[in-house]
């Protein structure tokens, strides 16, 4: 059996929805699936360096297998080429490409037919944060809340609205993004959050686009993990100058996202060149949202 499992970056949080947003984006990870005697894994492309190619350390693999078993499948071995193009440790959901392929692979050799609530079941053993997975699982635009369970909303992404993804090369381990969040938080801060979370909805709904700066400013994670990316301030500043929309931390760090009209060379350019002034090398992409989800 061979087939292929194409799954979309994501950008999460957007600003002030802390855990509850995220957007799939036209940026792929494909993986090529053979069955085999053995397990084996080939890597290309962006970040194949910090991918393993050990079967018992892969999150694409160990996905897999875990999935077969909860399927109560015969063991099946596989061999996999992950054709990567989603930067890894950046805030794009790069580990939820991974985990998403391993569960439909999984289900694909088992031959059974995956249902949302399988494969919500099998994903939260592996990521607890379903902002990246449910995107990449379904596409556009989620709205997630999690008790126990994943209940999730997809909306439509405007059409007239892209995405502008600023990669510097710093690297952010989701667990170190996590360790410099405090504990808790002040009534007031949360509320700042609720209170602009619910505007962008809204914004986007209403297409009063005008009011998408105030509503991805932050106060739960941007400031504490401003602190893990050099430039991050100027470069928000920067990309407002040059006229985007909005401006914020993609997922965990250490891309930039910002959402533009029609100037988004202009935006990417804007930030890249913060991050350049610093020594640090950068690149960016203009992305459309992905409606589809994983295929």
């Amino acid at each position: 059996m061979r087939f292929k499992v194409k799954v979309p970056a994501s950008t999460s949080n957007l600003g002030a929805g802390f855990d509850a947003l995220g957007v799939a984006l036209e940026l792929y990870n494909i993986f090529e699936v053979e069955t085999s005697s053995d397990y084996e894994i080939e890597v290309t492309g962006e970040s194949s360096e910090h991918i393993s190619k050990d079967p018992s350390s892969n999150l694409f693999m160990k996905v897999y297998r875990k999935t077969i078993a909860y399927l109560g499948h015969e063991e099946t071995p596989i061999k996999v080429c992950i054709k990567n193009s989603v930067p890894v440790g950046r805030g794009l959901g790069s580990s939820a490409t991974a985990i998403v392929a391993g569960i439909l692979s999984a289900f694909k050799v088992s031959g059974k037919e995956v249902s949302q609530e399988s494969f919500m079941d099998v994903a939260l053993e592996f990521e607890s944060h379903p902002d990246n997975i449910v995107p990449s699982f379904v596409g556009g635009l989620v709205i997630c809340a999690t008790n126990g369970e994943v209940k999730f909303l997809k909306l439509n992404w405007p059409e007239d609205l892209k995405f502008v993804i600023v990669s510097p090369e710093i690297v952010i381990p989701t667990e170190k993004a996590r360790a410099v969040l405090p504990e808790s938080y002040s009534l007031k801060d949360v509320v700042f959050n609720v209170q602009r979370t619910a505007m962008f909805v809204g914004a986007l709904l209403s297409g009063r686009y005008e009011l998408l700066k105030e509503a991805v400013r932050d106060r739960i994670h941007q400031p504490y993990r401003s602190e893990l990316i050099p430039g991050f301030w100027e470069a928000i500043t920067e990309g407002y100058k040059a006229g985007a929309l909005s401006v914020f931390l993609s997922g965990a760090g250490s891309c930039i996202g910002a959402i533009v009209k029609d100037n988004g060379e202009l935006v990417g350019n804007a930030i890249k060149s913060v991050f350049e002034a610093m020594g640090v090398d950068a690149k960016f992409f203009i992305l459309g949202v992905d409606k589809n989800g994983a295929v």
